[in-house]
């Protein structure tokens, strides 16, 4: 059972932008739980699964990335030493052949760049790195923005599938703005902080599977179904 809220009046039949991400925050919280995402061991763990989970769910995902673990190559130089073994270990991924050479450019970039280290990585600015990660092969705004807030804890709001279903159905967006209008609204109207950012974009996750899906929507026992922004 969701927890007591405090502090947030319910219903809000309609609210503004900023109300609103507030409140779908509030409202996922007491109903699933924190979730300090991203579930991963380490930065380049992370790193690996914003690759690999790409038009895969994360179950998928975890599978090809306890393969790497159990082989003993979940590291850079380890990765582009063993790489003929690649796409077998992360066939549970889907498209293997694809992913295996889109990890392959990513921990050459971060070798040749950075020498490996997500230390060095991390002190680099965070529009230089968007810029470098989005000039890679396979990697795009989604892949990108999550590296960098979870993996490198860089201020930036990740935009998927979810955020963008939940955000339309309940009359926040039009649905028809591209990724980065989309980021840049949401940073607009959230406070300026990183836990935050990881905080909401985790449970729009969780509300997307768990209620907001794409086909077979569970409006009634969602936690944000009165919600509602303003025309």
């Amino acid at each position: 059972m969701p927890r007591a809220r405090s502090g947030i009046s319910s219903p809000i039949p309609s609210v503004k932008f900023n109300e609103a991400l507030r409140e779908i925050l509030n409202r996922a919280i007491d109903h699933f739980g924190p979730q300090n995402w991203w579930p991963a061991d380490s930065p380049f763990e992370v790193m690996v699964g914003a690759i690999l989970t790409q038009n895969t769910n994360w179950l998928n995902t975890k599978r090809a990335i306890e393969n790497l673990k159990q082989a003993g190559i979940l590291n850079p130089h380890l990765i582009l030493k063993r790489r003929r073994i690649l796409p077998r270990l992360i066939r549970p991924a889907g498209y293997y052949q694809l992913k295996s050479q889109r990890l392959i450019n990513f921990v050459r970039y971060l070798i040749q760049q950075y020498r490996g280290s997500i230390t060095r990585m991390r002190q680099r600015p965070l529009f230089m790195l968007r810029k470098e990660l989005l000039a890679l092969p396979g990697i795009g705004p989604e892949t990108a923005d999550s590296i960098l807030l979870y993996a490198l804890n860089k201020r930036i709001f990740v935009i998927d599938a979810y955020t963008r279903r939940i955000l339309s159905r309940h009359n926040l967006i039009s649905g028809d703005e591209d990724y980065d209008q989309l980021r840049i609204r949401c940073e607009e109207n959230l406070p300026k902080r990183i836990s935050i950012y990881k905080e909401l974009h985790a449970q729009l996750v969780m509300i997307g599977k768990t209620f907001c899906r794409r086909n077979d929507p569970h409006c009634s026992d969602c936690p944000i179904a009165d919600l509602r922004g303003l025309s």
